[in-house]
């Protein structure tokens, strides 16, 4: 897979004023991918989507491309709860030369299955660019069902999809039924080796902003045959995966990197920064990875 295996979800930095920041983004893309990111996935949930507006979309999806150039693939997130607005972001990233799209469940709205077949299948008809569908139940308040995620993968452009539903069951049916060609990433750092077991690709992470390095580490002990050492990695990385997650993503990220020199600066309403007891957990494993 030309993506690589561990493609990371990356923050949008905002000066403290709450303003895009361009400079700190293309600074912070270039640290990713020296740092374990094979690729990076721009405006998905971890980059704030919800409270960007679509030109700060449009100029982050160009900072990024032009500070990596051709050393890492760069994923758009254009996937909204209206169609016509997605299929309107894509065609526009698709004249900016992103290498493909990440394209989340519509949230809110509740499509049934066929809904949400319909979406995607609508949105893929109008782009040349591959598509990573994006399944996250606990955030858009519906699941998209195995049999409906085969269904779009007969669709050529749609080659791959980041499952959030935490169900290991759901997994497994996709991969034993899905095209050879077709990449299932987990969508929960914690999971990565889970399901990368059960036939999964690899992930599209959170955590890799911070340990990138020992994530590639562990994938690439599982790849090798070493389970024995792939589990011992994936038990040292799990305090740090949960830290990550002590409040809402990207709180405790930002946090983490405003704490390792990096300018990734504050959240946007209605997130607000990690309180003091969750910056002393969020410290206290990063002191324990040796990050800090």
């Amino acid at each position: 897979m030309q993506w690589g295996r561990i493609l990371t979800a990356m923050v949008t930095p905002f000066t403290n004023e709450g303003r895009l920041n361009l400079d700190a983004a293309k600074e912070i893309a270039t640290y990713l991918i020296n740092h374990g990111s094979d690729s990076l996935v721009v405006c998905g949930t971890t980059g704030e989507t919800p409270t960007l507006e679509h030109e700060e979309k449009l100029q982050l999806f160009k900072a990024v491309k032009e500070a990596v150039g051709d050393k890492a693939a760069v994923i758009a997130g254009t996937g909204t709860n209206s169609t016509a607005t997605s299929i309107e972001l894509t065609r526009e990233v698709e004249v900016i030369g992103v290498d493909g799209l990440l394209l989340v469940a519509p949230y809110y709205n509740r499509p049934s299955q066929e809904g949400l077949y319909q979406h995607f299948r609508a949105i893929a008809a109008e782009t040349k660019l591959p598509i990573i569908l994006y399944n996250i139940p606990s955030r858009t308040g519906c699941n998209m069902e195995a049999a409906t995620t085969l269904r779009l993968a007969e669709i050529d452009n749609i080659i791959g999809v980041k499952e959030s539903s935490g169900d290991l069951d759901q997994v497994t049916y996709i991969l034993k039924q899905a095209p050879p060609d077709f990449y299932l990433y987990a969508g929960d750092d914690s999971m990565t080796l889970p399901t990368m077991a059960v036939g999964g690709y690899g992930v599209i992470s959170v955590a890799s902003h911070v340990v990138g390095d020992k994530m590639q580490d562990m994938i690439k002990a599982f790849i090798n045959g070493d389970i024995t050492k792939a589990a011992k990695l994936h038990q040292e990385l799990f305090p740090i995966f949960k830290s990550l997650f002590v409040t809402s993503n990207p709180v405790p990220v930002k946090e983490a990197l405003n704490m390792m020199g990096l300018p990734a600066g504050p959240v946007r309403l209605p997130l607000v920064g990690a309180n003091e007891t969750e910056k002393e957990i969020i410290a206290k494993e990063l002191k324990k990875a040796g990050i800090l």
